[in-house]
């Protein structure tokens, strides 16, 4: 369990660098939408049957940072119509 709570932060952390652009969603949010993209990544490749939730095998990695990467960029879409309002 640690270790999937620190692959989600790592993947946070990839995702972060892997989005274009400025950003503006703290550490914090982007660590734990990390964890949410880990989540998301373990339970697709549990479908798929290569592994379980707790399980970040390569797909999951993968679907894991492309699941963050589309949570942070939703994160920041909501974050900026707020403060254009």
């Amino acid at each position: 369990m640690i270790g999937f709570i620190v692959a989600g932060l790592v993947i946070g952390a990839l995702a972060r660098l892997i989005k274009p652009g400025k950003q503006n969603l703290s550490i914090l949010w982007t660590l734990l939408l990390g964890l949410a993209g880990s989540v998301i990544g373990g339970v697709i490749a549990n479908l798929l049957g290569t592994g379980g939730i707790f399980e970040l095998n390569f797909l999951g990695f993968v679907v894991a940072v492309i699941a963050s990467v589309l949570l942070i960029g939703t994160a920041e879409g909501l974050a900026g119509k707020k403060s254009h309002v």
